[in-house]
């Protein structure tokens, strides 16, 4: 094995997992999350020898996992689950285990942009303009979308969760 593939071994020996759970943030999806990783990670592979600063690979690679994810959700092969409007019998408590059901299917019911802004803001905690850098769009949108999205996962929770915010 050369000194390219030893080092891009290393990389994704390290980062993977990591990866892995910001592309389930962003799709819901252990196997769709895998998929994810994977296509950026052989894009990543195929872009290794033109990757100069290996300090910003976190970035990059992310970048690649978010417009990877919203390209196929363009693509509509993707059909997202609809939840429908039964209330549970009995709120959870806060700590169960289920609120993180109840969490990861709200974050599904958000559309894909607003979805993106969220998991990279406040799973990965970028900076606005980081967020805004990886979406090309600007940083007002991207404060627009994370408070367009937390104000529809606030309504999505309400019933179920009890209003306690993590942060």
């Amino acid at each position: 094995m050369g000194d390219r593939d030893t080092a891009f071994a290393e990389y994704f020996a390290a980062r993977s997992s990591a990866m892995r759970g910001t592309a389930y943030l962003l799709c819901g999806d252990w196997h769709r999350a895998e998929d994810l990783v994977q296509t950026a990670f052989t894009k990543l592979y195929l872009a290794w020898h033109r990757v100069s600063r290996h300090e910003v690979l976190d970035a990059y690679l992310r970048q690649i996992i978010v417009r990877t994810f919203l390209d196929e959700r363009r693509r509509g092969w993707w059909r997202r689950e609809q939840l429908d409007d039964a209330d549970p019998e009995q709120p959870a408590p806060i700590d169960a285990p289920e609120n993180r059901l109840v969490m990861l299917q709200a974050l599904a019911a958000v559309p894909p942009r607003q979805r993106a802004v969220l998991v990279l803001r406040y799973w990965e905690d970028l900076p606005v303009d980081e967020v805004a850098h990886l979406l090309r769009c600007s940083p007002g949108t991207v404060k627009s979308q994370a408070a367009r999205g937390l104000d529809t996962l606030r309504g999505l929770l309400s019933p179920t969760y009890s209003g306690t915010e993590r942060g």
